[in-house]
């Protein structure tokens, strides 16, 4: 898909109703309960460019069956799985992972709706989720409805966990949509994140090899194209999955220990990690192999 590149001008996402009824949060990030008045609006996080306009569209008899669906795959995954209801302005869902629960059970991350990244997301990276937010929603706009579906946005931030900071990314994608390409459920995956700070906010098209990065300093979408593994460099991931050691990838793949050692950093320098473990789960989160 070819854009320009122009200033974004929003993606955040529409509110209108109290997410909670909870009067205090259940443990804050430093271990001091929150009350509402210290916090922001969750509304901050919603604006008119995803406001759902025609809600005798929405068909909740349908929502067991998006639920059944996420609960299947949270089953199979260590990923934490959660549904986001852009009508109603909560979180329809949230799975029992508890990489992303922070402390809290899912039922009490259901009811803080969007309050939870108010109480456990640090202040200085809560600026950057609203213009992300914006950016992305304005990205998603011009792309054609029937098209849609098919692009999740990236990005990693941190949660704040017994006052530990804990770098997560968070992938983003369309459930279900209204007949005009409003979201109105989507499909949130949290995982470890494979960089070291927070940002690499990037949209992504099913079955593309490009995608783009979202510069908040020029506030400009860039494109950009994903790493091409080489046969070999898949082989030593894959078994490098399965446990084995660096001497016994290379004889299994009749090769030299040194030359393992060159896929290796070559893996390491195309996917911007710095272990085999970060390589691994970028390479899985990005379906490269």
């Amino acid at each position: 898909m070819s854009r320009a590149h122009a200033p974004c001008k929003g993606m955040q996402m529409p509110y209108t109703r109290p997410v909670c009824g909870l009067d205090r949060f259940p443990q804050a990030a430093d271990n001091n309960p929150l009350t509402k008045d210290e916090l922001k609006a969750p509304d901050d996080f919603f604006i008119p460019d995803n406001e759902i306009r025609f809600p005798e569209e929405l068909d909740y008899s349908r929502v067991d069956e998006y639920i059944r669906s996420a609960e299947a795959f949270s089953r199979s995954s260590y990923q934490s799985v959660y549904i986001i209801d852009y009508f109603r302005q909560d979180f329809l869902y949230v799975s029992s992972n508890p990489m992303f629960l922070c402390g809290l059970s899912p039922e009490q991350m259901k009811e803080l709706g969007y309050r939870f990244y108010l109480g456990y997301v640090p202040d200085d990276e809560q600026p950057m989720l609203l213009t992300l937010n914006k950016a992305g929603f304005a990205f998603y706009n011009d792309i054609p409805v029937d098209e849609r579906k098919d692009w999740h946005i990236s990005y990693d931030f941190h949660i704040l966990n017994e006052g530990k900071k804990i770098l997560v990314n968070h992938k983003l994608t369309p459930l279900a949509l209204t007949s005009d390409g409003r979201i109105w459920l989507a499909l949130c995956v949290v995982s470890a994140a494979t960089h070291t700070d927070a940002g690499h906010i990037e949209m992504h098209r099913v079955g593309s090899s490009d995608f783009f990065e979202y510069n908040l300093t020029t506030r400009r979408w860039d494109k950009r194209q994903m790493p091409v593994l080489t046969d070999g460099e898949k082989s030593v991931l894959a078994l490098s999955i399965q446990g084995y050691t660096m001497t016994e990838i290379a004889d299994k793949i009749c090769l030299s220990p040194d030359t393992i050692k060159k896929y290796r950093k070559r893996i390491f320098e195309k996917l911007d990690v710095r272990n085999i473990s970060e390589a691994i789960v970028a390479a899985t989160n990005n379906k490269l192999l």
